[in-house]
């Protein structure tokens, strides 16, 4: 049940009744992880749906209700509205160089999912990270130090092997990115008890994944999955 300053926020999200509030609704976190797959094969298969924005703009004007939420890079390759063929007021999208949470970011997300009905959290990270570069680097450069710093737990949550670890050897690259990825997923149930309670209680789903910047597509890690599961290849 909604407490006052939810409730509150909520109504501020849209207080009319809309078909949009009945279809976000009625979808279950594994049909949001469905439609975002499915949006992602006809982007990468260069079949994306044929959309009207304009018209868009004035169907979302009176509230937004959207299926999921993102967090994704700043990258400005991984665009989620693109990788996953999405119109305007579909998803919620949190944006940070190396796709990390704070209390920023999970506020952000409680706000998508305890007040605004989103049903679906997905943490993509993506392939050839020049922050988690220089994260393996240890780089500092004026803010960006601290925000780099946000990253170095996944580096050391790679085993040595013997390799290189900074961003000329790729596979230590992709390897601390997945493990950041993981690591983003495990600290949003740590670190948010209103979005730990959802999910829970099943009224939300939670994955991971990474976007290959050459083929456009999204691999998501099965392992990270809560209360969704990867849909079957077709």
């Amino acid at each position: 049940m909604l407490g006052p300053g939810v409730a509150t926020v909520a109504r501020a999200v849209d207080p009319a009744p809309s078909p949009l509030a009945a279809a976000q609704k009625a979808t279950s976190p594994q049909q949001a992880l469905e439609r975002l797959v499915a949006g992602n094969g006809r982007f990468a298969s260069g079949v994306g749906v044929q959309r009207n924005l304009t018209a868009e703009v004035r169907e979302t004007a009176p509230g937004q209700y959207p299926v999921a939420s993102i967090v994704t890079c700043l990258d400005s390759r991984t665009a989620p509205e693109f990788i996953f063929d999405l119109g305007i007021g579909e998803a919620f999208v949190a944006r940070v160089a190396g796709n990390f949470v704070n209390e920023d970011i999970l506020g952000s997300l409680e706000f998508a999912h305890k007040a605004a009905g989103s049903k679906l959290i997905v943490v993509l990270g993506h392939s050839a990270c020049g922050a988690v570069k220089g994260a393996c680097d240890d780089v500092k450069l004026g803010n960006l130090t601290a925000t780099l710093a946000k990253i170095r737990p996944a580096v050391a949550a790679v085993a040595d092997d013997g390799t290189p670890r900074n961003s000329k050897n790729a596979a230590f690259v992709e390897k601390v990115a997945a493990a950041n990825v993981r690591l983003t997923v495990q600290q949003i149930r740590e670190r948010s008890p209103v979005l730990r309670e959802m999910l829970d209680s099943g009224q939300i789903g939670l994955i991971g994944g990474m976007y290959d910047l050459t083929s456009g597509r999204v691999l998501l890690y099965a392992d990270t999955a809560v209360n969704v599961k990867l849909p079957a290849a077709k």
